[in-house]
């Protein structure tokens, strides 16, 4: 049996999702954010699943706000029995999870209660751990808090960064959620509640906490590049110039912190070093070491803030 539902998402993390969904039950609309402008030539900007919903043919809405009338009235009439939600960007209203017989599920890139919130990947990278996954909960309406029916994990590799991790959680999410609504069919559906001593929140990554701190030690700084890689990328002022660092490896070299230990970007840390093998400018493509060198001087020596 195949479910009626309407779908809530926007990056590229729920495109799989949205497309699994699809190909077992019958979407009937879609919500996304609205479209941008690119600041250049004003050019509009459709999210992800905006354009995925187009290439499906699934009508899309895109409010600024989902608390209004339309709204409400528009998803209290669709009689479905299930809204799926994949990092939409957007709170529930009250109003909207109080409708009758309506069951809003989320897809939670983390294994819940560990890491509520916005940046549930990036945090998990930065923190080193070990794993992390899927949680497919209800939602109610404190933040990320319902209790959820079904997890499935994926251990963290050091090479990981947010790309391949994030494209690692919507295979699994788009898998779950699938075994999830066969639960439902069968009348076999248990919530467990989130042990609220075991909480922890992934709050949004912002610019300045995406600085570089030398005084880190070289595996800290590793995974921070690899968890805010590619947005907002781990970042250090040289001179009046802003340069992300996109990937990096550990070296055994010693130094002081932020010292430029090499002519090909070895940069000491707390203990050891780190190697940087992919930088981006401010507004410019990314260059592996040698090619950005071709056009940038860092010197031997210098250090770093």
């Amino acid at each position: 049996m195949s479910y009626e539902i309407l779908f809530m998402g926007t990056p590229e993390f729920s495109v799989p999702i949205l497309k699994s969904l699809n190909s077992e039950h019958k979407i009937l609309s879609v919500y996304t954010q609205p479209p941008k402008k690119k600041a250049r030539g004003q050019k509009i900007l459709k999210s992800a699943v905006h354009l995925e919903a187009e290439k499906l043919k699934i009508p899309v809405r895109y409010p600024k706000n989902l608390d209004n009338d339309i709204e409400f009235k528009f998803i209290e009439g669709s009689n479905v029995k299930f809204v799926i939600v994949v990092a939409y960007g957007q709170i529930i209203p009250e109003r909207l999870l109080k409708i009758k017989n309506l069951v809003f599920l989320n897809i939670h890139a983390s294994l819940l209660p560990r890491w509520r919130g916005a940046a549930p990947i990036q945090r998990s990278i930065m923190e080193m751990d070990k794993e992390t996954g899927i949680s497919i909960m209800k939602i109610v309406e404190e933040l990320d808090a319902g209790p959820y029916m079904i997890q499935k994990s994926v251990g963290i590799k050091t090479t990981d960064n947010f790309l391949s991790l994030s494209k690692k959680l919507s295979e699994i999410g788009s898998s779950l959620i699938l075994e999830a609504l066969n639960i439902f069919q069968k009348n076999e559906t248990k919530f467990v509640n989130q042990d609220n001593k075991l909480v922890t929140y992934a709050k949004k990554i912002t610019k300045r906490e995406a600085k570089i701190d030398w005084n880190d030690t070289a595996q800290k700084l590793i995974a921070k590049i690899n968890g805010l890689n590619p947005y907002p990328g781990a970042w250090f002022m040289h001179k009046d110039t802003r340069i992300k660092i996109i990937e990096a490896e550990l070296s055994n070299m010693q130094g002081n912190s932020g010292e430029i230990l090499t002519k090909d970007l070895v940069v000491g840390c707390q203990n050891n070093s780190i190697k940087i093998n992919l930088l981006q400018k401010e507004g410019k493509r990314v260059l592996d070491t040698k090619s950005f060198l071709d056009g940038y001087k860092i010197d031997k020596g210098e250090l770093l803030i």
